[in-house]
């Protein structure tokens, strides 16, 4: 358990970042592979507090500390070049988006069944105290958290009734 990732879904995100040139370089010394650099970084992702320092993370994948920050900088900066591959809407009269209206009207009311996206400020844990303004991000609950403050997205042109 310490990837929280289905073995399907660390296969997909594998084939859309192993071609990203922030794997290769010229060293003498080669890179770890990408599939272990993406083991590590969802290890760091997947946990917060004590499960998350570099410490625990370097003894359970057998490197140093410093290259759990490096692999960790290289799958995320592969990760966020495929930002709008990984992360994106659905067109409104795709299947998806039906799907999505279908789940919300099961999961909540009526007046809510074209709405895909929703709030309601979950806290997400960081795993240790961020490097600037790091009070900041401490909460009522005593942890160091961001607040999730996403809007609601109605879709006006799907009509599931």
């Amino acid at each position: 358990m310490k990837l929280c990732v289905n073995p399907d879904i660390f296969d997909d995100i594998l084939n859309q970042i192993s071609d990203h040139p922030i794997f290769y370089n010229q060293s003498n010394n080669p890179q770890l592979p990408v599939a272990v650099q993406l083991a590590i970084f969802l290890n760091c992702a997947g946990h917060y507090g004590n499960a998350a320092s570099n410490q625990d993370i370097c003894q359970w994948a057998g490197i140093s500390i410093g290259s759990v920050t490096s692999c960790t900088n290289c799958v995320m900066t592969a990760l966020l070049e495929q930002h709008d591959t990984f992360i994106n809407f659905p067109a409104l009269d795709s299947d998806d988006a039906a799907r999505a209206c279908c789940y919300v009207q099961s999961k909540s009311c009526l007046e809510w069944r074209n709405g895909i996206l929703t709030v309601d400020g979950s806290l997400f844990n960081l795993f240790q105290k961020p490097g600037h303004y790091g009070e900041s991000f401490y909460t009522r609950k005593s942890q160091y958290s961001l607040n999730c403050q996403v809007y609601f997205i109605y879709l006006t042109s799907i009509h599931l009734i």
